[in-house]
C-alpha cells in the first residue's frame, strides 16, 4: 500500500485525528479540589476533574482517594484508591463505581440508536496491590440501556481495551449538554447489582446484571488499592495509542463544569450601610448555570467587618454577588467562591 493510500486509510477509520478520546482528564492531569481526601465512602464526591466517586452510602467500607506521581511509560500521573475500613459484610444495595458523565451532544459520533451505530472501544491502564477482578461498563441514560465487560487487574500497570458492539437499540442520543453516556468502573456491589448474569450485550438496563457474579470486591481488604489512569473512549472497534493533550486544554475542558477559588473584587466609597457588588467570568463558558459555593469575603480599606453575601446571579460566562456592608470611605472587597456545572 502506498503511502497516499495508508494516509487516506487512517483518516478514513479517525485513527489519524485529533480529539478522539471523549473522557476529559484521562490522564489525571488536573486536580482542582486537592490532591487527597481520606475517610471518604459515605457520599458521592470528585477528586480528579471529572472522575466522579459514586458511592451511593450504603457500604461501610471507607477509602482514601489520591492524585498520584505513578503512571506507565509516558503517563506520569494516575487517580489512586486505598480500602481504609473493609466491608466483608456486603448488603445487597450496596455499589460503588467510579464514572465520568458525558454530555450528549459530545457523543453523537457514536450515531447510537441508529442504523450507522458505530462500536465503541475504551481503554485504560489499571493496576492494584493484588490480583483482582472489576467491570468497566457504559450506560446510556437516554434510552436506559447498558453493557459491561470484566476485566483483570495485576501488581504491574497493564493497558485493558474493550470494544463494545454497535447499538442499533433505543434512539438517538440527545443532542444538547445533557447527560447521555456513562463511563463506569465498577468496584464493589451487593447482589441487587451482582446477582445476575453480566451484561455483556446492549439491551435494557436491569439492575442485577449490572455487575455480575464473579467479581472483586474493592473493600474486601484494607491492603486494598485501585490505580487508573490513560483512560480512553473512541470510535471504531481499535484502541489507538493514548491521546495526550497539554495541561492547559485539559484544565479548560475541566473548568467547563468546575471552577475552583475564583475571585473577583468591587470598589465603592461608602457612607453609612450599602450595597457592595462584584462581577467575576469564569475562565470559559460553563455547561450550564453553575451552582455558587464556598463564598468567602475578604475586606480591604473601611468596611466594617461582619459582612455577608446575600445574594448571587450567575450565567454561564460570569456571577454576580451581592453582601450588605456598613463603613465609610473608600473600600475594596474581594469575594472568593467555587462554581459548579458537573453533570
Amino acid at each position: 500500500m502506498s503511502k497516499a493510500a495508508e494516509l487516506a486509510a487512517l483518516i478514513g477509520s479517525q485513527t489519524a485525528l485529533s480529539n478522539r478520546n471523549l473522557i476529559i482528564n484521562g490522564a489525571m492531569q488536573v486536580a482542582q479540589r486537592g490532591t487527597s481526601s481520606t475517610g471518604q465512602g459515605a457520599s458521592d464526591l470528585f477528586l480528579v476533574d471529572r472522575f466522579h466517586l459514586n458511592t451511593n452510602g450504603n457500604s461501610a467500607g471507607r477509602f482514601t482517594v489520591t492524585q498520584e506521581s505513578d503512571g506507565p511509560s509516558g503517563i506520569p500521573n494516575s487517580l489512586k484508591l486505598a480500602c481504609t475500613t473493609a466491608d466483608t459484610s456486603i448488603a445487597a444495595s450496596e455499589r460503588f463505581f467510579i464514572e465520568q458523565r458525558l454530555e450528549g451532544q459530545d457523543c453523537q459520533r457514536f450515531k447510537k440508536g441508529t442504523s450507522d451505530a458505530e462500536a465503541i472501544t475504551v481503554s485504560f491502564y489499571v493496576k492494584g496491590n493484588a490480583a483482582a477482578t472489576y467491570v468497566v461498563g457504559i450506560y446510556d441514560s437516554d434510552n436506559s440501556r447498558q453493557i459491561g465487560a470484566q476485566f483483570s487487574v495485576t501488581t504491574s500497570w497493564s493497558r485493558v481495551s474493550v470494544t463494545f458492539p454497535a447499538d442499533t437499540g433505543g434512539s438517538a442520543l440527545d443532542d444538547d449538554n445533557a447527560e447521555s453516556l456513562s463511563l463506569r468502573f465498577y468496584l464493589h456491589a451487593g447482589s441487587t447489582y451482582t446477582g445476575g448474569t453480566l451484561q455483556t450485550a446492549w439491551d435494557a438496563a436491569v439492575n442485577n446484571e449490572q455487575v455480575g457474579g464473579g467479581t472483586t470486591s474493592f473493600f474486601d481488604s484494607t491492603s486494598r488499592t485501585f490505580f487508573v489512569t490513560g483512560v480512553q473512549l473512541e470510535v471504531g472497534e481499535q484502541a489507538t495509542p493514548f491521546e495526550h493533550r497539554s495541561y492547559a486544554d485539559e484544565l479548560a475542558r475541566c473548568q467547563r463544569y468546575y471552577v475552583e477559588n475564583t475571585v473577583c473584587s468591587s470598589q465603592a466609597d461608602m457612607d453609612g450601610a450599602n450595597y457592595m457588588s462584584a462581577r467575576g467570568f469564569f475562565p470559559v463558558s460553563m455547561r450550564a448555570v453553575p451552582t455558587i459555593s464556598n463564598m468567602t469575603i475578604q475586606a480591604q480599606g473601611n468596611m466594617n467587618a461582619g459582612a455577608t453575601i446575600n445574594s448571587t446571579q450567575a450565567s454561564t460566562e460570569s456571577v454576580s454577588l451581592f453582601s450588605l456592608a456598613s463603613g465609610a470611605g473608600n473600600t475594596f472587597v474581594y469575594y472568593n467562591f467555587d462554581a459548579s456545572a458537573e453533570l
